[in-house]
C-alpha cells in the first residue's frame, strides 16, 4: 500500500499503509494487484497461502470534502457514453455490465457499520470520492478488493479513525465483507490479507484460529527472499474461464479427495516458506509447479480453462515453474535472468499472451 501527497508518492517506514493529505486537502491512497504465489485456493478451505503486492498496477482513490456527499463515476470503469453499439457490446463481453461504482458505495456503507460497531462517532462532513484504476479486470489480480482496500484507507484518513475500527487483520475482514456481504460476492480472505499488509505475507487460516480470533495468522515475508517473477495473461479474459466447478459443494459434504488435496495445498505453502528463507529457489520452483498440479487434478480441465492450461503449459517448456495468480485469466511464474525471461516472454507472446516482469518491492 502507498499513498499520494500533492502527487508525490510516499511509504513512509514507520506506518507504511496510513495515507497522508495535500496541501489543498485531497487524501489520495493506493493498493496494488496480488498474486496467489502458494496453497491458493486452500485459503477458502482453512488451509495456509503465501500471496505478494505487484506493483505493475494499482487502484486509486481520491478523497476531499465537499458539500454533497457525491461518489464520482470513472470514465473508463464506468462508462456510460459509447461511440457505437459494437464498442458497447465489446465492453459488456470483456468487462460485464458492473464497473466499480459500486464498490465506492457499499464500502462507504460497511464503513459507517464499522465506526457503530466500535463505538466511533464520526464528524458531520461530506466528501467527494474519485477512483481509477489500472488492474485489469477478469484476470485473477484482485481488482475489486484493492479499489475497495484503498477507500477504506482514504475513509479513515479523512475522518481520522485510523486504528479506531479494527487491527490490519480485521481491516482484511471488513474489506471482504464489503463483497460478501453488501455485494453477494464469493470471495476469500487472501487477497484482502495482502492488500492490507503489502508486501508479502505469510497466512495462515487454520480453523481453529479462524473461530477463536475472527481471522488467521498472518506473517509478512520479506520480498527479497523471492526469486524474479513473471505474469502471463490472456488478452480477452472472456476467454479465460472454464465451467463452475463442484469442488465447494463437495468440500461442503466432507469429500475425503478434496479435504486432503486442501491440506495439500496448506502443506505446499509451509514448505515454500522453509525454502525461501533458505534462499532454495529451484524447492521453491518444484512446489509451484506441484501447486499448479494438484489444482489441475482436483479441479478438472474443463473447469480451469484451455487459456489458463496453455499458458502454464506455454511457460513450463521454457523452463519456468508456473501456476495461477487467482483463480484464472493470469498465472505468474519464476525466471532465472534476462534471457530466461526473453525466452518465456517469446514464447508466450507467440501465441498471444501479455507478459510482464512483476514488480513485488
Amino acid at each position: 500500500m502507498a499513498y499520494t501527497v500533492g502527487g508525490k508518492e510516499r511509504n513512509p517506514m514507520t506506518s507504511p499503509t496510513s495515507p497522508l493529505v495535500s496541501s489543498n486537502g485531497l487524501i489520495t491512497s493506493k493498493c496494488y494487484a496480488r498474486a496467489g504465489f502458494i496453497g491458493n485456493p486452500s485459503d477458502g478451505f482453512f488451509g495456509k497461502t503465501i500471496a505478494v503486492s505487484v506493483h505493475n498496477w494499482v487502484a486509486e482513490v481520491t478523497i476531499w470534502e465537499s458539500p454533497d456527499l457525491v461518489l464520482e463515476p470513472s470514465p473508463i470503469s464506468d462508462l456510460m457514453n459509447f461511440d457505437s453499439l459494437d464498442q458497447l457490446h465489446a465492453k459488456a463481453s470483456t468487462e460485464g455490465y458492473y464497473g466499480g461504482l459500486r464498490l465506492l458505495y457499499a464500502t462507504c456503507k460497511r464503513f459507517q457499520d464499522a465506526c457503530t460497531e466500535h463505538g466511533v462517532e464520526l464528524p458531520a462532513r461530506n466528501f467527494s470520492l474519485r477512483y481509477k484504476t489500472t488492474i485489469p479486470r477478469g484476470l485473477g489480480l484482485a481488482g475489486s478488493s484493492a479499489i475497495i482496500t484503498a477507500t477504506l484507507r482514504a475513509l479513515m484518513r479523512f475522518f481520522g479513525v485510523e486504528g479506531q475500527i479494527g487491527t490490519k487483520a480485521e481491516l482484511a475482514n471488513l474489506v471482504l465483507s464489503v463483497e460478501t456481504q453488501e455485494l453477494s460476492l464469493t470471495a476469500g480472505l487472501q487477497d484482502r490479507v495482502i492488500q492490507v499488509y503489502g508486501g508479502a505475507v505469510y497466512m495462515d487460516f487454520d480453523r481453529e484460529l479462524m473461530e477463536r480470533q475472527g481471522h488467521g495468522n498472518y506473517e509478512p515475508l520479506d520480498p527479497g527472499l523471492f526469486p524474479p517473477m513473471f505474469i502471463a495473461m490472456v488478452a480477452d479474459p472472456s476467454d479465460s474461464s472454464g465451467m463452475h466447478s463442484p469442488v465447494r459443494v463437495r468440500w461442503e459434504r466432507g469429500d475425503q479427495e478434496v479435504i486432503e488435496a486442501m491440506r495439500n495445498f496448506a502443506d505446499l505453502a509451509s514448505r515454500c516458506r522453509v525454502a525461501l528463507e533458505a534462499g532454495d529457489w529451484a524447492e521453491v520452483g518444484r512446489l509451484v509447479n506441484a501447486n499448479f498440479d494438484l489444482r489441475r487434478r482436483l479441479y478438472g480441465d474443463a473447469a480451469l480453462g484451455a487459456a489458463n492450461i496453455e499458458m502454464i503449459e506455454l511457460a513450463r517448456a521454457a523452463g519456468a515453474p508456473a501456476k495461477f495468480t487467482g483463480s484464472g485469466g493470469a498465472i505468474m511464474g519464476l525466471y532465472r535472468d534476462d534471457a530466461h525471461y526473453a525466452a518465456i516472454e517469446a514464447r508466450l507472446t507467440a501465441h498471444g499472451y501479455r507478459v510482464v516482469r512483476a514488480d513485488i518491492n
